[in-house]
């Protein structure tokens, strides 16, 4: 049975989360084709991991043989992070756009998953598993959107998941999200609730192919 690897790293509860709604649309969906898989959630904002202490990015290049205790223990830590994204059959990721970019917390995430020559390098163990990422965000960063030279989070994302883990990668986008909360977005409201909707159907229909993908 296929195992999904659920990572949330809004620092909003559900109910007042863009991203995690659209990634629980994409569960529930998921769960419903799929009963009989498993689903681990990592919840960031709740439980944080540590980020790259020196000891913890040194023991990945160390033999381990030569690591001190600080090192084994740090890199334990960064072990037991890889072994569930290597297990994993799908990835799924909610990513707001937090001052232009990701949160601290996907970032320490990542930094600790990222381990040369075990998950990036010239092996690849994830290479073509199916990554799919929420990256909802206040304003529109879009193609041919003025601000469309600040959108860092797609392009990031892109570098790690598909250059250097060569993942299958998508990406829903539910953006305009702080137009219900913004006065002066007031009027962008109807736009952002057709992407809302939009990133909505676009979960489920993602979940939906996946099961059948994986099944097959």
């Amino acid at each position: 049975m296929a195992t999904l690897l659920h990572i949330d790293s809004s620092v909003f509860p559900a109910g007042a989360s863009s991203s995690r709604t659209v990634t629980e649309a994409f569960r529930r969906t998921w769960e419903e084709r799929h009963p009989d898989g498993t689903v681990i959630h990592r919840d960031l904002a709740a439980q944080p991991v540590p980020h790259i202490s020196a000891p913890a990015h040194t023991a990945a290049f160390a033999d381990p043989a030569t690591h001190t205790p600080e090192q084994a223990a740090a890199f334990a830590e960064r072990v037991k992070l890889v072994e569930e994204l290597e297990a994993a059959d799908a990835v799924l990721v909610g990513a707001p756009m937090y001052n232009l970019a990701i949160p601290s917390t996907l970032k320490a995430w990542l930094d600790n998953v990222i381990v040369m020559g075990r998950t990036v390098g010239d092996v690849q163990p994830l290479k073509g598993t199916p990554v799919t990422v929420v990256a909802s965000r206040g304003g529109a960063y879009g193609p041919g959107s003025p601000r469309e030279g600040y959108e860092y989070v797609q392009n990031y994302l892109s570098a790690i998941f598909k250059d250097f883990f060569g993942a299958d990668l998508t990406f829903i986008v539910p953006e305009l999200t702080m137009a219900p909360a913004d006065p002066k977005m007031a009027e962008l409201v109807p736009l952002f609730e057709a992407s809302r909707e939009r990133a909505l159907d676009e979960a489920a229909t993602r979940a939906k192919s996946l099961v059948q993908r994986l099944a097959a």
